[in-house]
């Protein structure tokens, strides 16, 4: 008796889902999870970093086309400063917008300490090739007439400005003027009057303030040097006053250049 051969079923190797698609699919993902990482690092960047990343994004996607996506940092040069070929007009510049920067950030330390104390009317700041002046310009509150005695309001804003002074590791000169009267006693001239002034002011920002005695020197320039035309009470004044130039420590071929950066900043052209 035979028996008969059971037909063998084919096994179909292929059974089940196509799962091919899954390689896309993970690349999509990939790409995603890469997205929202930068956007998560670009979250704490600031705008300028943000829109330069947005614009070479934009040109690597060709939406955008641009030659280069400009992300400089540190001080940047005003573009009326720069020559035909893009570089700095002066070798000395950028040397000149760093100096610049420094001290228009103590200058503005010191606008906001006087403000906080209502004083900030007493004061001006001027930036030039010496480096930061402070002008004590209401010069009636700070001394009367053929006096070199501090008054009261001097006091408060000397120990206002002297909190920040007190850090600053450049020189310091204080510089006393009078106006163009005859001096009286007890100062034979206004050299006397203007650098006794300048004295009280200089010995109150060390034995006071704490400034350290050999950044600082007192000068006194008497009547040469008026920033007021006329006889008024007005000019008179602003002619009797103290200045305080915290003496910029650069080379002179960099402090040159400080009044035009100066201008550049302010929109206007430098003086003569």
């Amino acid at each position: 008796m035979s028996v008969r051969a059971r037909r063998q079923v084919p096994h179909n190797e292929h059974s089940g889902p196509d799962e091919r698609w899954m390689a896309s699919y993970l690349d999509m993902i990939t790409v995603l999870m890469c997205l929202f990482i930068v956007l998560f690092a670009m979250s704490t960047v600031d705008q300028a970093k943000f829109e330069a990343l947005s614009a070479s994004l934009a040109t690597g996607f060709g939406q955008d086309p641009t030659e280069f996506a400009d992300v400089a940092e540190g001080v940047v040069v005003p573009e009326e400063l720069i020559d035909e070929d893009g570089e700095p007009a002066d070798p000395y510049l950028n040397a000149a917008l760093e100096e610049f920067e420094e001290l228009s950030a103590l200058r503005d330390r010191m606008k906001d300490a006087l403000a906080q104390n209502g004083l900030e009317a007493d004061v001006t700041f001027t930036i030039d090739d010496r480096g930061l002046t402070i002008g004590l310009v209401s010069a009636e509150t700070f001394f009367e007439t053929n006096s070199t005695n501090l008054s009261a309001k001097a006091v408060s804003v000397l120990d206002t400005l002297g909190t920040v002074l007190v850090d600053v590791p450049n020189e310091i000169s204080v510089e006393g003027h009078a106006d163009h009267r005859v001096a009286a006693a007890p100062f034979p001239t206004n050299w006397e009057l203007s650098s006794g002034r300048s004295t009280q002011v200089l010995r109150h920002l060390v034995e006071a303030c704490g400034l350290t005695p050999s950044n600082v020197k007192s000068v006194g320039y008497a009547d040469t040097r008026p920033i007021a035309e006329g006889t008024s009470a007005d000019a008179l004044a602003k002619n009797r006053r103290v200045d305080i130039v915290v003496l910029s420590q650069v080379k002179e071929e960099v402090r040159e250049l400080l009044p035009t950066v100066q201008a550049s900043k302010a929109g206007t052209k430098p003086g003569p």
